[in-house]
């Protein structure tokens, strides 16, 4: 089993910035990529970054240039900086990983609990 715990989400400023993180801990062998998505209320979840285990990077174009996101991979951890905030980045934070565990024949997705973000003044 994986678990993955996701921190860093909260209220801020037009302009401002954040940072999230997300842990994965449990029956890991390897990590093949770890991503953030987001949800905002009456919309569907969306792809806000991924980073790949070859280092391989890919944002959405509504954040590209504002957020970064990057790893530790001795950590199992990724992060979500987030800079220049806008009021329409308010939306809940996942985290997605797709691991293959110890004794296991195939990679599987897991997801974090979400993290809110709120972006107003």
């Amino acid at each position: 089993q994986v678990q993955l715990v996701e921190s860093g989400g909260g209220l801020v400023q037009p302009g401002g910035s954040l940072r999230l993180s997300c842990a994965a801990s449990g029956n890991i062998f390897n990590i093949n990529t770890m991503a953030w998505f987001r949800q905002a209320p009456e919309k569907e979840r969306e792809l806000v970054a991924r980073i790949t285990s070859t280092g391989n990077i890919n944002y959405a174009d509504s954040v590209k240039g504002r957020f970064t996101i990057s790893e530790d991979n001795a950590k199992n951890t990724v992060y979500l900086q987030m800079n220049t905030l806008k009021p329409v980045d308010t939306a809940v934070y996942y985290c997605n990983a797709n691991i293959i565990g110890y004794g296991t024949s195939a990679y599987h997705t897991y997801w974090g609990q979400g993290t809110q973000v709120t972006v107003s003044s």
